[in-house]
């Protein structure tokens, strides 16, 4: 039985098997682009390891030894991500009514294939055979995201297209960035350019700082899209604001700027909630990010902000939710905005506060589930982890990342309400990649099953059974990942 990750809703397999030749091509039904692209992506994930050609050719009937790509069908059931995949010993059949659906299928048959195929480069003598069967696939969630903080530390344009294409394997199609904090500001801001060159200057214990240009977020947006995955950038306000007030003195109720800021405190710094220019700074930010992101979401942060009073708080979100949907965009922000009046589509995130959260789908709003205890991965594995943080007075073992259900984490929560479910990195201890690698995964993975596959299909003694096995992809992958005690590593 193969070992996928996320597990598919639906899946047969039998012992005999289809055989990947150096004749292979892979053949499509569709001249459209996106199609070809989806090919290429195959292609270039299976050519290093094999170093077979894999031509890509369109219109043309498939042969045995062939993977084809079929765009067709109207299944209602598979929705908007779903596929089939039938493997016979003659050929690979990959089907799906849209093009992510076919995306998807293609990560599932890549899976299929021995570990070797994840290698880099090139693997001799190796046979490769995948097992003949059927998969029909869909997820569970709409939502499956990842938060990154880039503002505590940043990491650059190949850093984040690294991760894209580890989400993308997991069928995850959120990238949440979470670009401003107190400690820095990384996206260049056309109008209100001081703010990447001085508030980007400087980072959690004053390590290097860094920002996005243009040009380098539209790449990231583009490279993630590609993937079948949104980026949704997050602004943080009013709060966590110190890179935005250090850079303009006018964004300041005294009209003084503080000193650029490298700790790790949160809670001290607002934006001057009852200044004009605050207003016209929130609305050049968000124009000029509107702009370069496709998607059709846009978060503005919202959470611990000690120093604005509930009441300036209230005022604050409601005029900002005008500013964002004056930019066509939808809002989203971390729970405490259910203290407020939200507008109809206006999404809100938990992590904390459930009496809070239930207050914004009181008013009949979805949110997206961000348990700090459960999804957060800059929260240390155990008490001996070197990173990370356990402020949730808790930690979060592998076990404890999967063995969750978001639809009923809450009591009372309406299912119907749950977007999805999004983890999340935070940075404070986190400045490399090996260090990203090593904190986001095995977790991701869990998080990625629970957002795909459907709970009753979820198993822990299972799971960890699958995990084991794939661990040995991820490392093929060159992934650094913790190797926990609760799994028996292959």
């Amino acid at each position: 039985m193969p070992t996928l990750i996320p597990q598919p809703s639906q899946a047969n397999f039998h012992e005999t098997v289809f055989n990947l030749l150096p004749t292979a091509e892979i053949v499509l039904n569709t001249t459209e682009s996106e199609v070809f692209n989806i090919a290429a992506l195959l292609a270039a994930a299976l050519r290093p390891a094999t170093r077979f050609e894999l031509p890509i050719r369109a219109g043309k009937a498939s042969q045995a030894g062939d993977i084809a790509l079929m765009l067709e069908g109207n299944d209602p059931q598979l929705g908007a991500e779903g596929y089939t995949l039938e493997i016979s010993p003659e050929k690979a059949t990959l089907r799906a009514p849209t093009a992510a659906g076919l995306f998807y299928a293609t990560q599932t048959l890549r899976q299929l294939f021995p570990i070797a195929i994840d290698c880099k480069d090139e693997q001799p003598n190796q046979t490769w055979q995948i097992a003949c069967g059927q998969v029909r696939d869909q997820p569970n969630y709409a939502w499956r995201g990842m938060m990154l903080d880039v503002a505590r530390h940043f990491f650059g344009v190949d850093a984040l297209k690294h991760l894209i294409d580890l989400l993308a394997y997991h069928k995850i199609n959120t990238l949440h960035l979470h670009l401003t904090d107190d400690q820095g500001w990384r996206i260049m801001i056309e109008s209100w350019p001081w703010l990447a060159l001085h508030g980007g200057s400087t980072a959690t214990n004053g390590d290097p700082g860094g920002y996005y240009t243009q040009a380098d977020y539209r790449a990231i947006v583009a490279y993630a899209q590609e993937r079948y995955i949104t980026v949704v950038p997050e602004i943080d306000m009013p709060g966590h604001t110190n890179a935005a007030l250090a850079s303009y003195d006018e964004l300041n109720e005294n009209g003084l700027a503080p000193n650029l800021y490298t700790g790790i405190k949160v809670g001290f710094s607002s934006l001057a909630i009852h200044k004009a220019i605050t207003y016209q700074f929130i609305e050049d930010v968000v124009r000029e990010i509107a702009a370069l992101t496709p998607g059709k979401y846009l978060h503005i942060g919202g959470d611990e902000t000690h120093s604005t009073s509930e009441t300036d708080y209230i005022t604050f979100i409601e005029r900002i939710q005008e500013i964002v949907t004056k930019t066509g965009k939808q809002m989203i922000g971390w729970e405490e905005i259910g203290k407020t009046h939200l507008k109809p589509g206006t999404v809100a995130q938990f992590w904390w506060n459930r009496k809070v959260i239930t207050q914004a789908t009181d008013q009949g709003n979805s949110i997206i589930m961000s348990p700090a205890n459960k999804a957060y991965m800059d929260i240390k594995y155990h008490e001996m982890t070197t990173l990370g943080l356990a402020w949730t007075k808790s930690y979060t073992e592998i076990k404890d990342a999967y063995e969750w259900d978001p639809a009923s984490l809450i009591d009372g929560l309406p299912a119907e309400s749950i977007l999805g479910i999004e983890s999340a990195l935070w940075t404070e201890t986190i400045f490399t990649q090996g260090n990203l690698d090593f904190m986001a995964f095995p977790r991701l993975c869990g998080y990625a099953e629970i957002g795909w596959t459907p709970p009753e299909k979820r198993n822990w003694d299972e799971y960890r059974g699958r995990l084991a096995k794939h661990g040995q992809r991820l490392q093929k992958m060159g992934i650094q990942f913790y190797h926990s005690s609760q799994i028996d590593w292959e």
